[in-house]
């Protein structure tokens, strides 16, 4: 069976007493023991809910895993996975790398002693070099967000596994629709479920999915002791969201493609990011493991001084930090998503003030592009008359 039918019925099959099509919200935090040593496989919500459990076997089937673990954010998602690590333990990461990851490991993991070095993933030689005996996995990031670099998933993981590291994906940006990474090798899978997975900007969630038995037990100690867990509530909004990710998917890249295009031409770009276009060094590497592309992508501008007046102006896109819903939103990384990146290290990468990041939604793509005309030409009239 096919992704978008297997997305369609989340959950409409799993609820055996009614024959219910949307599976209900179990509101319970506790469930009756039928007697002393038996148990309905309900004890208490933090361990496993009814209806938490069902968005947790979807997230492990779509992502061709063994278990899913449903948390309170995507941050939370990765807190429990960083929790596998001890003090002295090295993790190697993506050098263009979501700010809230950043400050996660570089302010908070390095109080309980694990470290992180930030390299190029597709950089074999230089991933070798930052090894070290407690070197225990390889977090990356691909699509990178902002600047959208491409790892080969595939190479990487078995690089990894040659070294004996674990695999760490964060899948946020293309989801399971058009990508999934432990089909290509990878250990575990990480989403901020807030974004495309949800769709609507109206939940905040992360997803965990693991492959292997072991791994999977260790992940459920974690998840059931650190307690991040997602609510019921929460948990049945964001597998009514996934229930349309196909559909969404699809209108997000067409979308962001078409503009990625007309921004290529304007007059007042620099570059623009996107891995659907032919000159990102990423795009045959994307379309080799990939199905799609995401609805995100960066452009730099080639004045500072158009950043100011665009947010201001555009009207139907939104001037919001997140991504991945219905409606488009912009945001300006070097002060918002990325700003807890220490300066000299985002503007190694690439994250200058100079750079928009533009999440693109589902609305129509004449009508994004005409936001963008004028906001950009009102930035013009006033850079002029300055």
């Amino acid at each position: 069976m096919k992704i978008e039918s297997h997305l369609a019925h989340i959950g409409s099959e799993k609820e055996p007493v009614t024959g219910a099509i949307s599976f209900p919200i179990y509101q319970a935090t506790a469930f009756r023991h039928p007697k002393l040593g038996q148990s309905t496989g309900f004890d208490y919500a933090r361990t496993k809910s009814p209806t938490r459990t069902v968005l947790e076997d979807a997230a492990a089937q779509l992502e061709s895993g063994d278990a899913g673990f449903a948390c309170s954010s995507g941050m939370a998602a990765l807190t429990t996975i960083f929790a596998m690590f001890s003090q002295g333990d090295h993790l190697i990461v993506s050098l263009d790398l979501y700010g809230g990851t950043y400050r996660l490991l570089e302010q908070i993991m390095t109080r309980f002693g694990v470290t992180a070095s930030y390299v190029d993933t597709n950089d074999i030689d230089g991933m070798s070099e930052l090894l070290r005996p407690t070197t225990k996995a390889v977090l990356i990031e691909t699509p990178t967000n902002p600047l959208m670099m491409i790892t080969d998933l595939e190479r990487v993981s078995a690089w990894a596994k040659s070294k004996g590291l674990l695999t760490i994906v964060d899948n946020t940006l293309l989801t399971p629709f058009f990508q999934r990474p432990i089909e290509l090798g990878a250990d575990i899978v990480v989403h901020s479920a807030t974004k495309y997975l949800g769709g609507h900007n109206d939940v905040l969630a992360g997803l965990i999915v693991t492959k292997g038995e072991e791994l999977s037990k260790q992940m459920a100690f974690l998840h059931n002791s650190l307690g991040a867990v997602l609510g019921p509530q929460d948990s049945w909004l964001l597998m009514r969201g996934m229930k349309t990710l196909a559909l969404r998917m699809e209108r997000h890249q067409l979308n962001a493609t078409a503009i990625a295009n007309y921004l290529m031409e304007h007059e007042a770009i620099e570059d623009v990011y996107y891995p659907a276009l032919p000159h990102h060094p990423g795009h045959e590497v994307q379309n080799r493991q990939s199905s799609g592309n995401t609805g995100i992508f960066s452009f730099r501008l080639k004045d500072a001084r158009y950043v100011e007046p665009i947010l201001r102006h555009v009207q139907l896109i939104a001037f919001a930090e997140s991504l991945g819903g219905v409606e488009s939103l912009m945001t300006y990384p070097a002060v918002q998503t990325h700003a807890d990146i220490p300066l000299e290290i985002r503007q190694k990468i690439g994250v200058d003030d100079r750079l928009l990041r533009f999440s693109v939604g589902i609305e129509h793509a004449d009508d994004l592009i005409a936001d963008l005309e004028q906001a950009l030409a009102a930035a013009k009239r006033e850079i002029e008359e300055a």
